[in-house]
């Protein structure tokens, strides 16, 4: 298990109230950009987003203000999220280009708020003001006594300006004369470091889930199989599917409905944010091996017994039950980041339910702590031998997959 980490700084308007925030890939507990490809930290700022918690759960409830690079852009990765809940940052441009217009248009189309960070004042990005929703001003590359000259060209398309590397109250005072709507710096709000949990996919299923997504025709059933042989991947699909749902609450019962919901474009881009982070290992600890035996032998339980009628919810529910042991969350809290069908929810933190009755007793048999189990087993009418066949060969299960 690996610790993930996600800066946020405030951006502040004229009456220092919060608009929303600005979130900065770490990867580390030192309040700094690492020395690492923007490509690669946008795309680990993403997939930590879909493991640590929703992109509303960090930003508050506000716009998160995501750094994305034109390559990013060009393979689509914004529209992984509700285009209300986050305004796309462009960064690592030097110049214009048609296919930069071009790009930024489409994501303007689109309906999603772009800003144009560092922001140098140039005219040749004028071509780009019928599209933008904010600039980002630099402080500590641009004077801002030159900037009066560029908000009478941005009139006509109600384009508002945000300093950044705002240090002094006398600094912020003035910079109010000049034109500016909004304020990001230490003077108001130091980046604040949110850690939280990662697990670690299993170096041969992330390699087999690139192989098998990229084929054509995609056969999700089999893309769905890869996927449930790991924790990370399964939590990180159910919180992209939750991202990507708008307007309508989505119940999801399967790893197999997932991925068809989430159709083939996205999905390819699921995998390919996966890649590029580089968050591979070559196994599971301790906790997830118990979660993926736990899922197991639900599913082995529910398919010839009186829980017949949950065998549907039973892997996935096995699954996330150590979910919040392994992200150090509230179960609650995490629940709210996926889009699970109401007996599953139920199951995870009431554990009320036939779903619920299921887990409970697999959790109890695995560990033993139940001295009624003998009890639970004749009630559910399962036989000794047979449950214990089906608890060994979930945990042949799992060590195969971990090679």
């Amino acid at each position: 298990m690996q610790s993930t980490y996600i800066a946020r700084q405030a951006i502040f308007n004229r009456q220092s109230k919060t608009i929303g925030y600005e979130l900065l890939f770490r990867d580390s507990p030192d309040n700094k950009f690492p020395e690492i490809d923007l490509d690669v930290a946008t795309s680990k700022l993403i997939i930590q987003n879909h493991i640590h918690g929703s992109i509303q759960a960090i930003s508050l409830g506000k716009p998160a203000y995501i750094n994305f690079t034109e390559k990013s852009l060009i393979n689509k990765y914004p529209l992984m999220f509700d285009k209300s809940s986050i305004v796309i940052e462009l960064v690592g441009h030097d110049k214009v280009t048609e296919r930069l217009v071009k790009i930024i248009k489409y994501y303007f189309d689109k309906g999603y708020k772009i800003a144009l960070t560092e922001y140098n004042l140039s005219d040749e990005w004028d071509v780009l003001f019928p599209y933008l929703y904010l600039l980002k001003v630099n402080l500590e590359k641009v004077n801002p006594k030159q900037l009066p000259a560029v908000v009478k060209r941005l009139r006509p398309f109600n384009v508002k300006i945000s300093a950044e590397r705002v240090e002094s109250r006398f600094q912020y005072l003035s910079l109010i004369e000049v034109g500016f709507d909004y304020y990001q710096g230490f003077f108001y709000h130091e980046p604040e470091i949110i850690e939280g949990k990662a697990l670690t996919p299993i170096k041969t299923q992330m390699l087999e889930l690139m192989s098998e997504t990229f084929n054509s025709p995609l056969v999700y059933e089999r893309i769905a199989d890869i996927i449930s042989h790991d924790v990370n991947l399964s939590v990180s699909l159910l919180k992209m599917v939750n991202n990507v749902a708008t307007g309508t609450r989505v119940e999801i019962t399967s790893l197999k409905q997932a991925t068809a919901y989430l159709g083939e474009e996205k999905l390819k881009q699921f995998v390919s944010i996966l890649a590029l982070s580089k968050l591979t290992t070559d196994k599971t600890d301790e906790i997830s091996k118990q979660a993926l035996i736990t899922g197991k032998l639900m599913a082995s339980i529910a398919s010839h017994s009186k829980f017949a009628s949950v065998r549907d919810y039973a892997f996935i529910t096995g699954l996330l039950s150590s979910i919040e042991v392994l992200l150090g969350m509230p179960i609650s809290d995490i629940i709210k980041t996926m889009p699970l069908a109401k007996p599953i929810e139920d199951a995870l933190i009431k554990r009320s339910g036939i779903l619920g009755e299921l887990l409970d007793f697999t959790i109890h048999y695995i560990t033993g702590k139940d001295k009624d189990i003998i009890e639970q087993m004749h009630t559910y009418e399962l036989n000794s031998e047979t449950l214990h066949q089906e608890f060994i060969d979930a945990s042949l299960w799992c060590q195969q997959l971990a090679g």
